[in-house]
């Protein structure tokens, strides 16, 4: 299937799965939809059979409250049954508001609280040196999670012991929970942060999968320090009324006519737009 049809996909089940739930993070699980359906079907090479092999490709996805997005591309790639996607933040359900290493193995860590999944990522990294395994750590990190003090001495850690194993991504959507992120906390100049941390940086359109495979390719050939991947983004991507808006960061609940006018921006087909809707198709 074409990496452009997976992430339209994953964007509609992304936001079935917070409209059934009526509750969850629209805005930040759009935004990256291209960057997690490059991870999943090109990068990490997972086989469901392998998710404990100790060769594998790790990933964490830092930003938790962007798990939608996470379970919709996990559907598409074998790890998770369709039905499961109904479950999404119900009591005694495997997928959770934040991923949970108890209920869903595949995943590294359990995140949630921002800046934690990228320290876990770097100890990951770390560790598959020390072990001299030759795989790669993923983390995706979100732009207001910069703001965490925590991230910064990770990124401190990464670049003083030479993790060329690591490979950090942004989704810099500009947003965060209340606001922009210049009206909260300046993040600019960004590349020049991480450079002057001793990253190497590389920043691309991260809704455009050629430079989507150009950033992951130059990441995999680098030597002797870490790489951040600043991929911009625009928060609700594909979505008329959610795009660029930050009161659809989270804690909303969709209504019907806003699901199925979302369904057709994503060029749904007419005949699924009920099932959608009603929960009959997954």
């Amino acid at each position: 299937m074409e990496l452009k049809t997976i992430a339209c996909r994953v964007r509609r089940s992304a936001l079935q799965m917070i409209y059934h739930a009526g509750s969850g993070h629209p805005g930040g699980s759009l935004s990256p939809a291209e960057i997690l359906t490059w991870l999943y079907a090109r990068e990490l090479g997972l086989d469901p059979a392998r998710i404990d092999a100790p060769d594998r490709n790790r990933f964490v996805l830092s930003k938790g409250h962007g798990c939608p997005a996470l379970y919709a591309v996990a559907r598409h790639v074998g790890l998770l049954d369709p039905g499961q996607l109904s479950g999404f933040r119900k009591i005694d359900r495997d997928l959770q508001g934040h991923p949970n290493i108890g209920t869903t193995p595949w995943v590294e860590t359990s995140t949630g609280s921002l800046g934690q999944g990228f320290s876990a990522a770097i100890g990951i990294a770390l560790g598959l040196r020390h072990q001299q395994i030759a795989a790669r750590t993923y983390v995706l990190l979100g732009d207001g999670e910069l703001q965490e003090g925590e991230i910064w001495e990770g990124a401190m850690f990464a670049a003083h012991y030479h993790l060329d194993n690591l490979c950090a991504i942004i989704d810099y959507n500009k947003m965060q929970s209340d606001d922009l992120n210049a009206n909260i906390m300046m993040l600019e100049p960004l590349r020049e942060k991480w450079s002057a941390f001793g990253w190497q940086v590389i920043e691309i359109d991260g809704h455009d999968f050629g430079q989507i495979e150009k950033a992951f390719g130059e990441a995999r050939e680098t030597r002797g320090k870490p790489t951040v991947i600043v991929a911009n983004t625009i928060k609700g991507q594909g979505i008329s009324y959610m795009a660029g808006n930050p009161l659809w960061h989270g804690s909303v609940k969709l209504k019907p006519e806003e699901l199925v006018r979302a369904l057709r921006d994503l060029q749904t087909p007419e005949i699924d737009i009920e099932g959608y809707v009603n929960g009959s198709i997954w």
